[in-house]
C-alpha cells in the first residue's frame, strides 16, 4: 500500500471541550494506538454517580486493529478509566515505572491484575504496532514519569505532549527532554496535539523547587499540629512535606487511602526518600507532642468523603483538629471545587484551627503542573508542526491556544478545534475534519458501568427536588371497585401530619378517575397514567410543586 492509499486519523474519545476523562486514539491503516484512559468526577447534578468514562463503542466495533494503550503518566484524568476499559477489551498497557505502579493499585482493586499484560516504557523506548513505530521524551509535570510520545507513521509524524511544563529546576532533576522535542521538530512533524490547561494565562509557570521554602517555614511557624493537603499524586510535593518535616523536628501521619497508597508505591519503586521511622500511624497522633507531627492528607478540592473535610466535620476517628492546629492547603481548586473547598475552610475556621489557603501567587504554597502560554509557544516553536490540534481543555482554553499557535507561524487553516468524536483525517498529507465517531459520557454507579442513563439520572433530579408519592389502590379484578385504599404514602414532597387536607384531596381524585373508568376491563397502563395525570394536575394547582407520582394498582 503506498502512502496515497492510506489514511492516518486522529481523534479524542474524551479530554477536549472539557477536563478530565482523557483519551486520545490514533489509526493508521489497520493498526490502532489509544494514548491515556482517564476518569472525571460527576458535578452535583449527576445525583448518585461514582465516575464519568468514556464512550468506547468505535474501539469495540474495531477491537481486531487495537494493538496497545499508551498511558502518559499517573494522574487520576489518565489513568481512572483503566480497569472499566479493560473489562470491555483487553489490550497491553504500556507506562512507566511509577505509572505503572499506580495503574496496578487499581487493577487490583477490580480483581484485575493477573489477566493484564502490563509492559514497562521509559524514555529511550521505541515500540511498533504494525504501521505506527513509536517514541518517547521526558516532560516535566506535577508527578514524576512523565512523557511526550512521538508515533512515526507513513504519512508523518504525529505528536502527543501529555501534560507538561517546561520546568529547569525540577525536584527529581530530571529536566525535560529538550533536544529530543528539538529534533523531532527539525526532522517535520506532521500533526501536534498539545494540552491546553493553562493557555489563557500568561507568562511561564514557576518552578516546583519555589515552593519548598514556603512549606518550611510554614512548618516553623506552627505552634501545634500541621495538616497538610495536597494532591496524592503530586510526589514532588509530598518529597518537600517529608523534608520539611525532617528539617523541624515532626512526624508524619497519612491519611486517606489514596495519599496513603501513591506514598507506598512512590517510595517502594524509589521515587520517594523517607528515613526509617518517619511515618507514623494515625492512632499514634493523640499520643504525642503536636508540635512534633504533621498529618499529610487527601481532600484538597473540597471531596466530601476525602481526610480533610472528615477531619473539618469532627469525623475522623483518632484524630482531631483542635485550636490553634495550623492547615495548610498546598494545592488550588480545580475550577467548579472552590465551593466544596470553601465550606471545608470555614469549618477549620469554626474548629478554631489557623488556615492558610488561597492562590499559588499568594501562599506560595503551589505551583501548576501545566503551561503557560510562553510555554506553549516554545513546545509549538520545538516541534514546528504542519497541523496542530489542541487537547486538553475547556473550549475557551482551545480557543486561545489556537491563537497562540498563529501567534508563532502555525496556518489558521491548519489548526482543528474538535469535539469528543470528531476524526481529523489525514489523506496524502492533507488533513481534513469531515466525520466524527460516537463518543461521549458513560456513568459509573456502583457496579453497574453504563447502566444510568439520561431517564433514570432526570427521575433522581425530580426526588430530590420535589420529592415522591406512591399511591396504593387495591381493586376488584372482576368488577373493577375500589376495594380499599387509594393510600397516599409522601416521601420528600409533604410531612402527612401537616397536610391531611392535600392527601385527602389526592384520595378524592383517584376514586373520581377510577370511576370514570367503567370499562370492567380497563387497561390498568391507562388507568395509572390517568391517575398520574390528574393527581399531577392537583398538586400544581395546590402547590406549584411537581413531586413524582408512582399509581400502584393491585388487583384482587
Amino acid at each position: 500500500m503506498t502512502t496515497k492509499d492510506q489514511t492516518l486519523s486522529i481523534f479524542a474519545l474524551g479530554g477536549v471541550n472539557e477536563i478530565g476523562k482523557n483519551m486520545y486514539v490514533l489509526q493508521s491503516a489497520d493498526d490502532i494506538v489509544v494514548i491515556d484512559c482517564g476518569s472525571k468526577f460527576p458535578d452535583e447534578t449527576l445525583l448518585g454517580i461514582d465516575l464519568i468514562i468514556q464512550d468506547i463503542s468505535y474501539l469495540q466495533e474495531n477491537k481486531e486493529k487495537l494493538r496497545a494503550m499508551i498511558v502518559t503518566h499517573g494522574h487520576e484524568d489518565h489513568i481512572g478509566g483503566i480497569p472499566y476499559f479493560l473489562k470491555q477489551l483487553d489490550i497491553p498497557i504500556y507506562a512507566t515505572n511509577l505509572t505503572l505502579g499506580l495503574i496496578e493499585i487499581k487493577l487490583k482493586e477490580h480483581g484485575l491484575l493477573r489477566q493484564t499484560q502490563l509492559v514497562m516504557i521509559n524514555a529511550d523506548s521505541k515500540l511498533s504496532f504494525g504501521t505506527i513505530e513509536t517514541t518517547f521524551f521526558k516532560t516535566s509535570h506535577s508527578i514524576p514519569d512523565c512523557l511526550g510520545i512521538a508515533f512515526h507513521t507513513p504519512l508523518g509524524t504525529v505528536v502527543h505532549t501529555g501534560d507538561f511544563k517546561f520546568d529547569w529546576t525540577p525536584v527529581d532533576e530530571q529536566a525535560p527532554d529538550i533536544h529530543k522535542m528539538a529534533e523531532l521538530g527539525e526532522k517535520g512533524v506532521l500533526l501536534l496535539l498539545s494540552e491546553s490547561t493553562n493557555a489563557e494565562r500568561p507568562g511561564s509557570t514557576p518552578s516546583e523547587l519555589k515552593v519548598a521554602d514556603h512549606i518550611e517555614e510554614s512548618f516553623r511557624r506552627a505552634t501545634r499540629k500541621v495538616f497538610i493537603t495536597t494532591f496524592a499524586s503530586n510526589v514532588h510535593r509530598v518529597q518537600q512535606i517529608i523534608n520539611a518535616a525532617i528539617k523541624t523536628n515532626r512526624k508524619i501521619a497519612l491519611l486517606g487511602r489514596s495519599m496513603i497508597n501513591v506514598v507506598a508505591v512512590a517510595i517502594e519503586r524509589g521515587y520517594l526518600e523517607a528515613p526509617e521511622g518517619l511515618f507514623i500511624e494515625a492512632s499514634e497522633v493523640s499520643l504525642m507532642e503536636p508540635e512534633n507531627v504533621v498529618i499529610l492528607c487527601t481532600g484538597s478540592q473540597g471531596e466530601p468523603m476525602a481526610a480533610l473535610a472528615r477531619l473539618a466535620s469532627s469525623n475522623f476517628r483518632g484524630v482531631d483538629v483542635l485550636p490553634d492546629d495550623t492547615v495548610i492547603f498546598a494545592a488550588s481548586p480545580i475550577p467548579g471545587n472552590e465551593r466544596g473547598v470553601s465550606r471545608i475552610i470555614d469549618n477549620l475556621f469554626l474548629l478554631g484551627a489557623k488556615v492558610i489557603y488561597g492562590s499559588g501567587n499568594v501562599t506560595g504554597l503551589h505551583v501548576s503542573g501545566h503551561a503557560c502560554q510562553e510555554e506553549l509557544k516554545l513546545m509549538l516553536t520545538l516541534m514546528k508542526p504542519k497541523y496542530f490540534v489542541p487537547i486538553h481543555g475547556e473550549y475557551r482554553m482551545l480557543h486561545q491556544h489556537r491563537l497562540l499557535a498563529q501567534s508563532v507561524g502555525v496556518k489558521e487553516e491548519n489548526i482543528f478545534i474538535v469535539n469528543n468524536g470528531d476524526v481529523v483525517d489525514i489523506m496524502d498529507s492533507t488533513a481534513i475534519q469531515t466525520r466524527s465517531v460516537e463518543a461521549g459520557n458513560v456513568f459509573v454507579d456502583g457496579f453497574g458501568i453504563g447502566d444510568v442513563g439520561e431517564i433514570i439520572l432526570r427521575d433522581r433530579k425530580l426526588l430530590s427536588e420535589d420529592g415522591m408519592l406512591v399511591i396504593v389502590t387495591t381493586l376488584s379484578k372482576s368488577q373493577g371497585k375500589i376495594i380499599s385504599g387509594p393510600d397516599t404514602i409522601s416521601r420528600g414532597f409533604v410531612y402527612g401530619p401537616e397536610s391531611g387536607e392535600l392527601i385527602s384531596e389526592v384520595n378524592q381524585t383517584v376514586r373520581a378517575t377510577i370511576s370514570k373508568m367503567k370499562d370492567k376491563n380497563r387497561n390498568q397502563r391507562v388507568l395509572k397514567q390517568n391517575i398520574k395525570k390528574s393527581v399531577e394536575q392537583l398538586l400544581y394547582s395546590r402547590t406549584k410543586r411537581k413531586p413524582m407520582i408512582l399509581p400502584i394498582m393491585i388487583e384482587v
